[in-house]
Order: C-alpha cells, then structure tokens, then sequence
C-alpha cells in the first residue's frame, strides 16, 4: 500500500473542484498560474493557494522564469492513489457479482412463471 502521507496530499488535493480542473487543464500543456486563474473567477492569490496544494501532493511543478510561474502535471503520484482504490475494487466487484446473479435468477424466475401461465392453457387477455 503506498504511504499514507502521500495519499492523504493526493486526496485532499483532488477533492476540491477547482484544483481538479487545473489538474486537467495542464493536462493539455504548461499553463501559468494566470492562465490557470483565468476560467474560475478567482484572484491569482487564490489560484496560488491552489497550486500550492497540488504542488504539495506532487502533481504539479513549478518553474520560475523571472516573474511568470509556469506549470506543468507531474501524473506520477496519481500512481499511489489509484493503487488504493484498486485494493479495494475486489469489495465492489464481489457486491455487483451477487447482484447480478440476483438479477439473473429474478429473470429466469420471470421467464419461469410467464411460461407456466401460457404453458397451462389459459390465454392471455
């Protein structure tokens, strides 16, 4: 299991819908922290803040070029966070296996009964 530290930065950084936009933003390529700021109507303060969380998980870096503070994604700690949710990916499948083969068995009952009611010689109306 990756280190709690880490999974912790990378949660809290993604929880928030702002910096998940950023996230996907620089996706694309470098941005600067304006260009980040500009769809939100945000101060480049509050933007700053942003980065700094996304930073501070690891997901962004940040390069100084005199004044302009251009970043880019660093995907890699995502790695940790979907190593998590992985481990725990075997509780759900096990739950949407029962419930499927609940709903098959509900199907084929229904398929059952409709049979019997036409298979008896009654008509339906």
């Amino acid at each position: 299991m990756p280190d709690n530290h880490l999974l912790d930065d990378v949660f809290h950084a993604l929880s928030d819908p702002t910096r998940r936009a950023m996230l996907q933003s620089l996706s694309g390529s470098r941005m600067t922290v304006g260009e980040l700021a500009e769809p939100f109507s945000i101060s480049l303060a509050a933007a700053s803040k942003h980065i700094k969380v996304l930073e501070r998980a690891g997901l962004v870096r940040r390069r100084v070029d005199g004044r302009t503070h251009i970043c880019s994604l660093d995907a890699a700690p995502l790695h940790a966070g979907m190593e998590w949710i992985r481990h725990y990916e075997k509780f759900w499948n096990q739950r949407l296996d029962m419930l499927s083969s609940l709903l098959a068995a509900d199907a084929a009952a229904d398929r059952k009964a409709r049979a019997s009611e036409t298979g008896s010689g009654g008509q339906e109306t």
